[in-house]
């Protein structure tokens, strides 16, 4: 085991791997993947395990092709960065020398080919007709966030296309390869509050980065607003996508229950709390305490998110064992 004082580029070739791969950050597809599986689930009223495989492995494609490529695409602007703060933050994937261009490149396309070829075998053995279109939709979403001819990341916009990735597409495609119903209710009533959060989180990924996007030329909310706009925005961001699941399990009780909400916004709010405790402390280049807003930032939609998830999992199957209880019942008498 490499001792954690080493320099990531002089670790073993699978370690440096792993550290490019930034699997810390993965729950920011995968609890999106999670809840639309659990919402198709119950949408259709069973277990689908090719469904789970297929929404899973998807997941896991997209990631490891958007974690690489992001890094082969950005590379100029980390590499800004590096000079200008070069002793600050964690250790650049191509900048510092821990994989090689190319090898980031070569592995970022495989993986898109990968969740492609995912999508073609869930439209062919499930089948779900259309999947494959929507494995290209989302592959084509995050190609339009780095590079041309789009290029939104850099032009402006990209904090609404990644909305679009994580708060709308990840969790519609596991739940179409999980139910097969193309707009699952619970799913439908679950998405505003979803896209906020997964708006924030957008917005809040540029803070560190303010300086060398605006020396690098890449327009994000954060170097065009600045720091302190930036977070108003997100704070307000996650209580809106808290008050947009309080307002959906009114408006449809039988859809977003309000004992799955509550506990939802509940946690979400005691998150949001400590969020806006750490804001002050995140301003501009403050790298430490901006690490430490982000992290409340991931515990309250994460947190949020996967406390749907699991209030829809155990709701369903409560409802179950007493629809089996009642049967056992009526079938003594």
């Amino acid at each position: 085991m490499h001792h954690p004082n080493v320099h990531p580029a002089l670790r073993p070739l699978p370690q440096r791997w792993l550290y490019a791969l930034k699997l810390a950050g993965w729950p920011k597809l995968l609890v999106p993947a999670v809840l639309g599986q659990v919402l198709g689930a119950v949408a259709s009223g069973e277990v689908c395990w090719a469904g789970l495989a297929i929404g899973l492995g998807f997941t896991v494609c997209q990631l490891l092709y958007i974690v690489l490529l992001n890094d082969w695409g950005d590379v100029e602007v980390d590499t800004l960065k590096r000079r200008m703060f070069p002793s600050s933050g964690s250790p650049k994937t191509i900048p510092d020398g821990v994989l090689h261009a190319q090898s980031l490149w070569l592995a970022g396309v495989g993986a898109a080919v990968m969740a492609i070829a995912v999508g073609l075998c869930g439209e062919l053995t499930l089948p779900r007709p259309g999947l494959m279109l929507g494995a290209v939709g989302c592959v084509t979403l995050f190609w339009s966030y780095t590079f041309p001819p789009l290029r939104l990341n850099y032009r402006g916009g990209g904090e609404f296309l990644e909305m679009l990735g994580v708060g709308l597409a990840i969790p519609w495609f596991n739940a179409y390869a999980q139910g097969g119903e193309l707009f699952p209710e619970p799913l439908v009533v679950v998405m505003p509050g979803l896209w906020m959060l997964a708006l924030a989180s957008a917005i809040a990924s540029g803070l560190a980065d303010e300086q060398s996007d605006r020396r690098g030329g890449k327009v994000t909310y954060v170097s065009e607003y600045g720091n302190s706009a930036a977070r108003a925005a997100v704070e307000n961001l996650v209580i809106a996508g808290a008050l947009l699941w309080s307002f959906a399990s009114r408006l449809a009780p039988d859809l977003l229950p309000p004992i799955i909400a509550t506990p939802a916004v509940v946690v979400t709010l005691l998150c949001w709390r400590e969020l806006v405790a750490h804001s002050a402390r995140a301003g501009t280049n403050q790298f430490a305490a901006i690490r430490r807003y982000k992290q409340w930032l991931r515990r309250a939609i994460w947190g949020g998110t996967l406390t749907v998830a699991i209030g829809f999992a155990l709701f369903e199957l409560l409802a179950r064992l007493g629809q089996a209880l009642a049967s056992g019942v009526g079938g003594c008498g």
